[in-house]
């Protein structure tokens, strides 16, 4: 499309339950009480995790009578009835729509791709000014990235993703459009040192400087992120009345990791203000 007017951020990783849905939740709730204007746009067109989790927000408001920044979000659904062919090129019409209407009235606009590579998600991140890529802290998801020695943990070569990233940033070059910012998120991070844990770090530091990305810290592994989906609520949005949850000092740092996300993100009008999340 040639860029809008609009930042966009798109989650995306190709390999399923990597916490893509949740990033993408938090960071839209940190923005919005920013003051930013948003939109989302769901393109798993199947089990739409991220607008269930906007519609779980909007009902748990009213019924509880609770204010908070309200989410305005979109999918593209499937056209029953004919072609894949048909249904792509209808999909991508509807995508173009959505991004050309928010681009003229937001500041951001956040898309959640499906773990799985469809053309919608390829055109998508052909699209993303910015990239984050959540992952397990496992080497299941880091294959995704890249193949590494299984004696030494060096890395052999860039796997599946990263080859399509790449391609993803040579195209934007090539049109003149500014160079893609990826980031990649740890996800589900153990509190506990192990061997597997600085095994993964030093290899995803290998990666990074290889291939040109930047690592995020990430989330912990915390119950609590998976709690919240229910009533649409994210860490932001906590200590709330009538959620039946204690706000701890786990709490606090879940908290501080979503900040610290934010600000490794370094996005455009996007600065110190962070600190009053």
């Amino acid at each position: 499309m040639g860029g809008t007017g609009a930042h966009v951020i798109v989650f995306g990783n190709e390999k399923g339950g990597s916490g893509k849905t949740t990033a993408t939740m938090h960071v839209a709730v940190a923005l919005a009480r920013l003051g930013k204007r948003i939109v989302l746009l769901d393109l798993d067109t199947r089990q739409r995790s991220l607008l269930r989790y906007v519609e779980n927000r909007a009902q748990w408001s009213a019924r509880k009578g609770v204010d908070v920044p309200q989410l305005e979000g979109f999918s593209i659904a499937r056209t029953p009835g004919v072609s894949l062919d048909v249904n792509a090129q209808d999909q991508a019409a509807e995508f173009d729509k959505i991004l050309v209407d928010a681009a003229g009235r937001c500041d951001f606009v956040l898309i959640d791709t499906p773990g799985s590579d469809t053309p919608l998600s390829r055109r998508a991140h052909a699209e993303a000014d910015t990239l984050v890529t959540p992952m397990n802290d496992s080497f299941v998801d880091f294959d995704l990235l890249a193949r590494v020695d299984p004696t030494s943990y060096k890395i052999v070569a860039p796997s599946l993703y990263s080859d399509f990233v790449w391609d993803c940033r040579k195209k934007r070059l090539l049109a003149r459009r500014p160079a893609l910012d990826w980031v990649v998120m740890r996800n589900r991070i153990s509190a506990h040192e192990a061997k597997n844990k600085r095994r993964l770090s030093s290899a995803l530091n290998q990666l990074a400087e290889r291939i040109g990305f930047r690592i995020a810290p990430g989330f912990g592994d915390r119950v609590i992120f998976r709690e919240l989906f229910p009533v649409g609520l994210t860490m932001l949005d906590l200590p709330q009345r009538g959620v039946g949850i204690s706000f701890s000092l786990s709490h606090v740092a879940a908290r501080q990791e979503v900040r610290e996300l934010l600000v490794t993100l370094n996005l455009p009008g996007v600065g110190t203000e962070t600190g009053i999340l």
